[in-house]
């Protein structure tokens, strides 16, 4: 492939990357509107708007196999992105809890359709020397997605609350570089599947990335609401929202040289910075503690996402698109779906405005653990 089109395939699946964290986390900065407007709702029930897609994402990431088998890869990912513009915006267009609870669902469809593309082709198209870059810039993609997102949807919102799901437009862009640059291809290799072995292989990875998701959606489902309950405005709110991206976008700019100096620390990093920051938010009041703590748990999720993917993606060579990167994908989302259902009870038994950050650092613990018992297992093999 002529270097231009090599350039405009990195753009194309880089666009995919920066759209897949908008399915869930973007919402967060309108969940204050959202609950005002459907004041008689639980607070769990306005929660699901931000974790509910990653369930069906869960569901369609274990039928990405299939879909290979139906689609080629330009007319899986167009497919998967008009879904996502239709399900996503027209969410503007209705005022009943349980029809936009059934579009989050449609959402969740169209990025489980895309997700392991927007990492598996980095892997299927570019020699290893170079996907801890690529991995890296996928990441700071999805975090650059976040930021525009996430500022867009609080803005938006403040002007009245459905105004925040026409971010989703920004996923007609995306399908404009994928129908340009993509070439329609089948990906699913003779003999390559998901098998039990293949869990068995990478399950620290897999696991990494549910410790990571887990975690670090603590913040979203529950960032707008223990700041309100602080009194921090919601334009302030927003700010901060947008400063964990802009932090976890540079680190995925970094990532490479990262991790050609901190080589052996690296599987550190994700666990220490979310126990730091949740630290912070636990026993800190008002912006300046919110600050903080938003810049160490961006760290922890820019640093610990492009590592599990570069490090799976590594050993499990040209069909990690269709074999590990599904159960990656599904990983990341089962840790976004559980998140609330975790933690919301054991925080409610607390009883503490921060008490959600409280139970956050006892998973942070756990997730270091996890890491320490599975060191060899992290370690990036030789390139």
């Amino acid at each position: 492939m002529k270097k231009k089109n090599m350039r405009g395939l990195t753009l194309a699946i880089l666009s995919i990357s920066l759209l897949t964290v908008m399915a869930g986390a973007a919402m967060a900065p309108a969940l204050g509107a959202v609950k005002d407007h459907f004041h008689e709702c639980s607070a769990m029930t306005i929660q699901l708007i931000v974790s509910l897609p990653a369930l069906f994402i869960i569901v369609t990431t274990f039928a990405f196999r299939q879909l290979c088998r139906w689609m080629k890869t330009r007319t899986l990912a167009l497919a998967g992105l008009a879904l996502y513009v239709v399900a996503g915006a027209g969410a503007y267009l209705v005022d009943n809890i349980a029809l936009l609870l059934v579009l989050r669902a449609l959402l969740g469809i169209s990025v489980g359709m895309v997700m392991p593309l927007s990492t598996g082709l980095l892997n299927y198209y570019f020699p290893p020397e170079k996907q801890s870059r690529l991995m890296g810039l996928s990441a700071a993609m999805n975090q650059l997605g976040g930021v525009v997102a996430t500022m867009l949807a609080g803005v938006l919102a403040s002007v009245q609350w459905n105004y925040a799901f026409l971010v989703y437009l920004a996923g007609l862009l995306a399908m404009v570089l994928v129908a340009v640059w993509l070439p329609n291809e089948r990906l699913m290799a003779e003999g390559s599947r998901v098998k039990a072995s293949t869990l068995v292989r990478f399950h620290p990875s897999v696991t990494a990335m549910f410790f990571i998701m887990l975690l670090f959606f603590v913040y979203p489902t529950n960032f707008a609401l223990t700041a309100q309950a602080q009194g921090v405005s919601p334009l302030a709110t927003t700010l901060i929202m947008v400063l964990l991206d802009v932090v976890a976008f540079v680190v995925g700019l970094y990532f490479a040289r990262l991790m050609k100096r901190f080589r052996r620390q690296m599987k550190y990093a994700a666990p220490l910075f979310f126990l730091a920051g949740f630290a912070v938010l636990s026993w800190g009041v008002g912006a300046p503690a919110m600050i903080v703590g938003s810049v160490l748990i961006g760290v922890a999720n820019g640093a610990g996402v492009p590592y599990v993917n570069t490090i799976a993606s590594i050993k499990a060579g040209r069909e990690a698109s269709t074999t590990v990167m599904p159960l990656i994908s599904a990983a990341l989302y089962l840790g976004q779906f559980v998140s609330p259902l975790v933690v919301r009870p054991l925080a409610d038994a607390l009883g503490t405005v921060n008490a959600p950050y409280v139970v956050a650092m006892g998973i942070g613990v756990l997730f270091l653990v996890q890491v320490v018992l599975t060191r060899r297992h992290h370690a990036l093999p030789p390139q």
